[in-house]
């Protein structure tokens, strides 16, 4: 099905709905907010058209559809929070599905891996390597492209020390421990440089960004919880452009932390809201989308201009994850993995802000 905009009601209720969230938020935070709404009034809108993807799995319900890529085949790879079986530490509540060009199921990723907890991104890289993030394990695996295991970063905790110490013993964990290498704490998305080096955001607890090696070697990590520049509150998604540049969400400060592949700060966009999720259009000319969880997209330069944005995905109940993980095709094609309403999208853009006639 086809959704043509929203409402202007819809666009106001929401905005009403955002203004009424700011008496629990910081002075700061209320100026950050309020000098958005003004940017956006004076930014054009982008001309988008919604379609929602009819996809269908045999024996199984696209749950939560939190992950959403491409590979050089134009085939369709969706992460979703659809399996239910098992307690919290050892759940598996993630399931990869793939889909062909029209649409049609092919097959499932990795069924009943180790690392299939509780499902957040899945990537692809050019080598049509298939990368799922998986929160709840705290672990990234490579797929190649034949589907077998080629790499795996982090470590599952123990279901057995969970039941023992928290559920048997009544311990509670009352700080998160301190970052190390090797170890992820809720990690949350995989992006790659031009050298193959892997860059992880890395997370909701551990409030930082990883350099891996493509051979798996870690490199260097970058960052604790806080605001300040090189801070980061809870960096939820991640990407890299055609020069290597890595752009970190960090979402929780509103802002997008932009480096260079050594992870040397090059500069910080502040005109995105509160970003989700954010991809790099391919091209000779590139753009930075980044999606708001209320459903807002914006496009802007890499150096981080608002050239443009749209409200998406109103109208189908929940609003708080109506964009979990953006892929651009193009700069005028992208598909967003909505986590609020179950749902995948090709959203196609036009207008003079998406640089088309």
């Amino acid at each position: 099905m086809q959704r043509n905009g929203v409402t202007i009601v819809g666009v106001l209720l929401l905005s009403v709905g955002v203004l009424a969230q700011q008496g629990g938020q910081s002075p700061e935070m209320r100026a950050a907010i309020a000098k958005q709404v003004e940017l956006e009034k004076a930014t054009p809108k982008l001309q988008v058209t919604e379609e929602i993807l009819n996809l269908s799995v045999p024996g199984h319900t696209i749950g939560e559809a939190v992950g959403v890529a491409k590979n050089s085949k134009g085939h369709l790879f969706v992460f979703t929070r659809s399996g239910n079986v098992g307690p919290a530490r050892g759940s598996t509540a993630s399931q990869l599905f793939e889909f062909d060009t029209s649409l049609k199921f092919v097959k499932m990723w990795g069924p009943d891996n180790y690392a299939a907890s509780f499902a957040h991104t899945v990537r692809i890289d050019k080598q049509d390597n298939v990368w799922m993030t998986d929160e709840g394990s705290n672990m990234i695996v490579k797929f190649n492209p034949a589907g077998q295991v080629a790499l795996v970063l982090g470590r599952k905790p123990e279901a057995l020390d969970y039941l023992e110490r928290f559920t048997e013993e009544g311990h509670k964990e009352t700080e998160t421990p301190a970052a190390r290498p090797g170890v992820f704490n809720r990690p949350t998305d995989v992006a790659f440089d031009p050298e193959g080096n892997i860059f992880i955001a890395d997370g909701y607890n551990n409030s930082r960004v990883v350099k891996v090696a493509k051979d798996g070697t870690w490199v260097k990590d970058l960052g604790v919880r806080g605001s300040a520049p090189d801070q980061f509150n809870t960096p939820h998604a991640i990407a890299a452009d055609s020069q290597g540049n890595i752009y970190v969400a960090d979402r929780g400060n509103r802002r997008v932390q932009v480096y260079d592949n050594n992870l040397n700060r090059q500069r910080i966009i502040d005109t995105v809201g509160a970003p989700w999720s954010v991809c790099v259009s391919p091209g000779p000319t590139q753009y930075l989308f980044s999606g708001d969880g209320n459903g807002k997209i914006y496009k802007t330069s890499l150096d981080g201009k608002l050239l443009g944005w749209a409200q998406t995905g109103l109208g189908h109940g929940q609003t708080g994850c109506l964009v979990h993980e953006l892929h651009c095709e193009s700069e005028s094609v992208v598909y967003k993995g909505d986590c609020s309403t179950w749902t995948v999208a090709k959203m196609t853009i036009k207008g003079a802000a998406a640089g088309t006639k």
